[in-house]
């Protein structure tokens, strides 16, 4: 049974967003972190825990590594406070591109991530857009995977689009790219062809595209940017084949280097994404760069698990 009381927790990944969640629900929230000179992780939360249920705001972004220490340290306070329930809130889930074995003597770090999440003594799990659904299997408790069209598609309706055609930029991406087409009631959906070399990370190519786009306003759609190779080379395919325009949507904006000085050269007019990661000034600067906040989403579905009422009703475009 869900508790009467909850608190909320956050580390140094994202507080921003921490804060504005608990502003719509009307809640403090904590930051109980600390740091030795040595850069060993202090965690001691200042509040009595017993039989509250307890949310720790913490996308796993950069600086990865310690924001994946902070969550797990969290988690493991609050268990030993004798929390009611724990639930990671991990907007931004690191390691999900490494969610099987995909060539010999390589480990599937999405499972063990999940694994040790689950042994620090998480009880369930909330995550936006992961990169592959399928991860929630690795979890035994309950995980629920939000959706950040939520936030997206009506920014995406204020453009007032026309002549608009929904691109994927790897046939991975296409149930997306679908679902957004139908938001948008655009036109037609294209998809890039993009070869991964499997040896390097972070490396790929546009070779072709399926879908008309010549004359078209192209929307592309994928789940995260990283250093923008994938989404440059596929603007550059699409403009080769006569798209009038290019835009981009994407949940994670991550912009690890070269990602912004790729997109100043690439001729797409804007890429608008969300709040998941805490972005760096040089982004927030950016006027290519347009930010939507994912604090309501994830304001509504707290509640919604906190008060036992189901999530995919109306959370779910």
């Amino acid at each position: 049974m869900p508790s009467n009381h909850i608190t909320l927790l956050t580390g140094s990944s994202n507080p921003k967003l921490a804060i504005s969640v608990a502003k719509i629900l009307k809640k403090e929230v904590l930051s109980p972190i600390d740091k030795f000179a040595d850069g060993e992780i202090r965690v001691a939360i200042p509040k009595n825990l017993r039989r509250n249920d307890v949310f720790i705001i913490q996308p796993t972004s950069p600086n990865v590594n310690d924001s994946i220490m902070e969550l797990l340290l969290m988690i493991d306070a609050s268990r030993r406070a004798s929390a009611n329930e724990i639930t990671a809130v991990i907007p931004y889930f690191s390691y999900s591109r490494q969610d099987r074995k995909d060539r010999p003597r390589v480990p599937v770090s999405s499972s063990m991530l999940v694994n040790i999440i689950r042994a620090a003594g998480a009880n369930r799990i909330v995550t936006i857009d992961i990169h592959s659904e399928q991860q929630q299997g690795f979890f035994l408790g309950p995980w629920d995977n939000l959706y950040a069209s939520y936030v997206l598609v009506p920014a995406l309706r204020t453009r007032k689009l026309k002549n608009l055609v929904i691109a994927s930029p790897d046939k991975g991406g296409m149930t997306k790219a679908t679902a957004y087409a139908r938001f948008l009631k655009a036109e037609s959906i294209a998809i890039v062809y993009k070869e991964r070399d499997l040896s390097l990370a972070n490396k790929s190519e546009a070779l072709t595209m399926i879908g008309y786009v010549k004359g078209k306003n192209v929307l592309i759609v994928d789940d995260m940017i990283d250093t923008a190779g994938t989404l440059v080379n596929a603007a550059k395919l699409l403009f080769e084949r006569g798209a009038k325009s290019v835009r981009a949507v994407a949940t994670h904006g991550i912009f690890s280097e070269p990602a912004l000085e790729r997109i100043k050269d690439s001729g797409i007019e804007e890429i608008i994404v969300t709040d998941t990661i805490l972005e760096k000034e040089e982004a927030i600067k950016n006027p290519r760069i347009k930010i939507v906040s994912v604090a309501p989403l994830l304001a509504e579905a707290i509640r919604r698990i906190q008060s036992g009422e189901s999530i995919n009703e109306g959370l779910i475009l």
